[in-house]
């Protein structure tokens, strides 16, 4: 059963994180022009790199924006868009590749005026044996005439074929990577499964950076704001004490550890 919780509740077009996405969009939108993007697929190598995430927030930062924006959870196996907006997964995709109800009445209108999701529909036991390639394309073709942004959040490249059927349909194809989680050889060799069945890989969106990346590149680090790390305040604090007591102390760095014996 839903929660109710969305996260267009929380969503604030202000934030660091909203200004990511929305240079995303932009980026996607200049790559080819408006016409020729109208359906991307969003996917990753492996498991729990954040597609599913990165999929629903570009869907409604477009809808933030003024785009008229579809997100698809295409993912039978592990969908998530549901749970993202407080919604039952039911009466989804899986119901119109079974063909038992039409797309346009598995639609779920949400509170953005501009913003429509279709969940993944019930539990089915062989997804692969539903995905078929001409079906979907159906689905996004009749899409296209509704909305400027379809959104199509994949299963992962390299553990089902799913993906390979979806890249034919689509106009485009971004692959999401975690930071510091996805190992090279695992990146590369989804990206060489895409290149060799489609030829619309459009890049890769860097998932986690700011946990894995300088401190530099970090968000915090920027602003009005500045929040000192526990190491500099605590080392502050001793500084002030030792002085308090008519000791000699200098500004000087933490010795290098390599540097140690």
């Amino acid at each position: 059963m839903s929660n109710g919780v969305s996260i267009i509740d929380f969503y604030n077009m202000e934030t660091d994180f909203a200004t990511e996405f929305r240079r995303l969009l932009h980026n996607i939108r200049n790559l080819q022009g408006d016409a020729d993007l109208k359906s991307i697929m969003v996917t990753s190598a492996m498991l729990a790199e954040g597609k599913s995430t990165v999929a629903a927030f570009l869907a409604l930062t477009a809808a933030k924006k003024g785009m008229k924006s579809l997100l698809l959870d295409a993912d039978l196996r592990r969908p998530t868009a549901h749970r993202l907006f407080g919604m039952d997964r039911d009466n989804g995709l899986a119901e119109v590749l079974s063909g038992e109800t039409t797309v346009k009445s598995v639609i779920r209108k949400t509170s953005l005026e501009k913003f429509d999701i279709i969940t993944a529909g019930r539990a089915v036991p062989n997804p692969s044996e539903l995905f078929d390639s001409r079906a979907i394309g159906n689905v996004i073709t009749e899409m296209k005439f509704y909305y400027d942004l379809i959104v199509i959040d994949s299963p992962p490249v390299i553990p089902v074929s799913d993906p390979m059927l979806l890249a034919q349909e689509v106009d485009g194809v971004l692959l999401v990577v975690k930071a510091g989680a996805t190992q090279r050889e695992v990146v590369s060799r989804a990206t060489d499964i895409l290149r060799s069945q489609s030829r619309k890989l459009l890049g890769v969106v860097l998932n986690n950076m700011t946990n894995q990346l300088p401190y530099y590149y970090d968000y915090s680090h920027y602003g009005y704001d500045y929040a000192p790390r526990p190491k500099d305040l605590a080392r502050s604090k001793s500084k002030r004490s030792r002085r308090d007591q008519g000791e000699a102390v200098e500004d000087q760095p933490p010795a290098d550890k390599s540097s140690r014996q």
